[in-house]
């Protein structure tokens, strides 16, 4: 189980537009919440949305079939892997994410600081 039902990051009705639109009305560096991903992948059924510097982040969560753990991202060697998505989210309040922009090529780095609700 990964271990979001009835957490407060979890927006298990939102999509990816109803996510960006209620972290960008947050306007917190550091806002977040889960939600599930736009493709219904069972390798990757999850998406972290994290806003930091008046940009919002998508970032796939991958389920690992061989191990049963998740993972974020794409697959990398030394990746760190966690045994439910909660784990994740309680790992990122204590440790920076690494926020990558593929478009600009920029690195940034910002922990889960702010849950936010989709209303």
């Amino acid at each position: 189980d990964a271990g979001v039902h009835n957490k407060a990051w979890y927006a298990a009705t939102c999509d990816r537009k109803m996510a960006e639109d209620a972290l960008y009305r947050s306007n917190k560096d550091g806002s977040f919440l889960i939600r599930r991903s736009s493709g219904q992948d069972s390798q990757q059924p999850y998406t972290l949305v994290v806003f930091y510097n008046r940009r919002v982040y998508n970032i796939p969560i991958r389920f690992i079939e061989s191990t049963r753990q998740y993972a974020l991202g794409r697959e990398k060697s030394g990746e760190e892997r966690f045994d439910s998505v909660a784990e994740i989210v309680e790992n990122h309040q204590r440790t920076s994410l690494v926020l990558i922009d593929s478009q600009n090529n920029t690195k940034d780095s910002t922990k889960l600081k702010h849950i936010v609700r989709v209303s």
